[in-house]
């Protein structure tokens, strides 16, 4: 069936979450933050090419929750292993629900695409066409590209008693192909592996006769794999072309490493990302076309059930729409800015002189990220430099960041990387960084056995006059300059003693043997960020009971473990307020009378990808904020190397609570309500009030808090 164009948005479509007595389930609250990405593809007031944007970051979440998510669910059920969630659905009905809700969200996908953007699109110029609405010279001009560019690397499989079927590798996009032998009488089956990996997805039409949209040159293009559909009598000669049906499969992409068993990590690593493409199969999208005869032969080859199936009108696999954000069109984009730079760090200022004065806090994107680069640029160079430890998680490619590292060791620094092979979907970028460290002469270490090192921390041991000086970089994000301009995250300069004893206590325990039991200011985990959270808690909760005024505020990408949310709970039942906001998976139900009434939960999804985590304290009055890598889920408390690290500056804290909590709490443009029954709701200002727009605001207020924190006598 083919769309439905309406305007009623996709919440009106979903029933309730299911949910136990105390919890929302895991994978559901996970299906809600991808709906909120839906959503703003839905809303006009972004621009048309940021709506696209969102659309394609939409489909490319789905296929990382199938590749890892759904196919654990899947594996527990085919092995017997049942590990029920806290709210207590089976790995089955976990399975049954995802299908149902995702069917719904699937239609709204689609809608969206072919009603709404599509339309808008061409109205700017930018036509996506189907073939046969092509003119007679374009249609040329399209064969003749098959016939040179296209039609020399497809390789048709045929597939019959003679012929085996075929190996679909994952997330790769096909053809099925159904032709009729007119000697003998009868349908065969065929299948082309459309090549997205050498050509655009959607290829631009070169044509004479584009017409002018708003004073610019309309722009045509094609489906890659309807351009194919469309030319099959070269690949078939002889034979009738009947139909030809995209579809995709998805693959179980999960793989745990048995490091025990690995003489060599990198290998086991490299290993592992090759079976990716042929591991199990645990979701079929199919044209909604495709007969069913075709999907049944599909199960059957495939080895899955008809439930992994879903129909989708074309095209099939949206994560590839990302390229239309790529026109030439800054019309219809987010308006730029340029990110501030602390005056104090302007040009070619010593970066460590200025962290000598105080500390110094960067938010990005609102803050560029060149001052990392800077520190490590001026470290390498600088000869009082003497050694240099950093931890990489997700590097991203031309990393200058990695550059700096390799130019220090060229100076003769001694340097240490802490690289984690094991970071998900970046392993092969990891282990090509990782090899061009060693060579040059960089101490790289591999991660610890049994953990993820998720820390973000950069140390420089500098001699200085007064003795050596530790300076230390600790963030909420990756050190990687491409996603500092989408993600928000929080990064702070100190030259503290205490924190910079802490963070070569941890480098000596990830690149050598140590038992830490504890550390003099930072909570780490797996060893006390638990037990300093829940710590902490708990005098707010004793706090409050003598004296009232409790507040908790925790600014997190999730909130799944069991134990962080009965203690929440614990502090609410005692009356202590408490502020969540949660971008993605919050497993916690707030508002429930007698449990959770104190709670407020609430989700931004806006122009940039929410990624900090902070964490507020009130504590009577002497406030207390962390910041940190950690998201409250059993993974990032129990089995990774996470770093909270606390803002002992008491402007920079002032100014994090006021010029950045604060401001998120009040937005009435992107956020989302999270409420007791389980549904999430928009919020939007009240009668007469203006809206906030909290990423607005801090784009047009940015750099204000650390211009407050360096003219502050307090910054000591």
């Amino acid at each position: 069936m083919p769309p439905r164009c309406r305007n009623d948005p996709p919440d009106q479509k979903i029933t309730d979450p299911v949910q136990g007595p105390r919890y929302i389930n895991r994978e559901i609250g996970w299906i809600w933050f991808n709906r909120h990405v839906l959503d703003e593809a839905s809303d006009t007031r972004h621009p048309l090419l940021e709506r696209v944007k969102f659309l394609s970051i939409f489909a490319n979440n789905l296929d990382e929750f199938f590749m890892v998510r759904v196919s654990g669910l899947q594996r527990q059920v085919e092995s017997g292993v049942l590990e029920a969630p806290p709210d207590g659905m089976s790995p089955m009905e976990q399975l049954a629900e995802i299908h149902a809700r995702l069917a719904a969200l699937l239609e709204a996908q689609s809608s969206c695409w072919k009603c709404d953007l599509v339309p808008a699109l061409k109205a700017e110029g930018i036509e996506i066409l189907p073939i046969d609405a092509l003119s007679d010279r374009e249609s040329a001009v399209m064969r003749e590209y098959y016939e040179h560019e296209v039609f020399p690397v497809l390789t048709p499989l045929a597939f019959d008693k003679s012929h085996p079927f075929p190996f679909i590798s994952n997330l790769s996009l096909n053809l099925a192909i159904v032709v009729r032998d007119t000697v003998r009488k009868e349908d065969l089956f065929a299948r082309i592996k459309v090549p997205t990996d050498l050509f655009p997805r959607l290829i631009r039409i070169p044509s004479q006769e584009t017409t002018k949209k708003r004073g610019r040159l309309a722009e045509k293009y094609v489906f890659l794999e309807d351009l194919v559909s469309s030319c099959l009598d070269r690949l078939f000669p002889g034979m009738e072309i009947v139909a030809a049906y995209p579809f995709r499969v998805t693959r179980d992409a999960d793989f745990e490493i048995e490091e025990d068993e690995a003489s060599d990590l990198l290998t086991a690593i490299e290993e592992s990302v090759d079976l990716r493409r042929i591991g199990s199969p645990v979701r079929v999208e199919v044209s909604s076309e495709m007969p069913a005869g075709i999907c049944e032969m599909l199960s059957a080859k495939l080895g899955i059930s008809r439930d992994m199936f879903y129909r989708v009108e074309p095209p099939v696999g949206m994560a590839d729409l990302m390229q239309l954000y790529g026109v030439d069109r800054p019309d219809l984009k987010d308006t730029t800015f340029v990110p501030a730079v602390p005056s104090s760090l302007e040009g070619d200022a010593d970066i460590f002189a200025e962290v000598r004065k105080g500390d110094i806090l960067l938010f990005h994107p609102y803050d560029s990220f060149s001052p990392v680069v800077s520190f490590l640029k001026q470290a390498a160079k600088d000869p009082d430099v003497l050694a240099i430890k950093m931890t990489l998680y997700r590097v991203g490619p031309n990393s200058p960041v990695v550059d700096a590292l390799m130019e220090a060791r060229d100076n003769g620094k001694d340097v240490a990387a802490m690289i984690e092979l094991k970071a998900r979907f970046d392993e092969e970028n990891n282990i090509g960084w990782a090899r061009a460290l060693e060579r040059a002469g960089v101490h790289v270490v591999y991660g610890l056995s049994g953990l993820k090192v998720h820390s973000k921390v950069c140390m420089v041991v500098r001699k200085e006059k007064e003795g050596i000086a530790r300076y230390v970089h600790l963030g909420t994000g990756n050190y990687n300059a491409s996603t500092s301009r989408i993600y928000t995250d929080l990064g702070l300069f100190t030259r503290d003693p205490v924190i910079g004893a802490d963070v070569a206590d941890l480098f000596n325990a990830l690149t050598g043997y140590s038992r830490v039991h504890s550390y003099r200011s930072l909570l780490i985990a797996p060893v006390s960020i638990r037990k300093g959270l829940f710590e902490r808690i708990g005098r707010e909760i004793e706090l409050h009971r003598k004296n009232g005024g409790g507040h908790i505020i925790f600014k997190i990408n999730a909130l799944v473990d069991r134990r962080c949310i009965d203690i929440l709970y614990q502090a609410s039942e005692a009356g202590v307020r408490v502020d969540l906001q949660v971008r993605g998976i919050c497993c916690l139900l707030p508002g429930v009378p007698g449990l959770s009434e104190n709670i407020h939960v609430s989700s931004i999804v806006g122009r940039f990808l929410e990624h900090p985590r902070i964490f507020y304290f009130r504590n009577g009055g002497d406030e207390e904020v962390f910041l940190g890598s950690a998201d409250l889920m059993p993974r990032n408390l129990d089995r990774r190397v996470e770093i909270i690290f606390p803002v002992n500056n008491p402007v920079i804290r002032r100014s994090i609570i006021e010029s950045i909590l604060s401001v998120y709490m009040k937005d009435t443009v992107n956020m989302r309500v999270l409420n007791p029954d389980g549904n999430y709701t928009k919020v939007g200002p009240k009668p007469g009030e203006a809206p906030c727009n909290a990423q607005a605001w801090l784009i047009s207020h940015r750099g204000i808090w650390h211009e407050k924190a360096r003219k502050s006598p307090k910054n000591k």
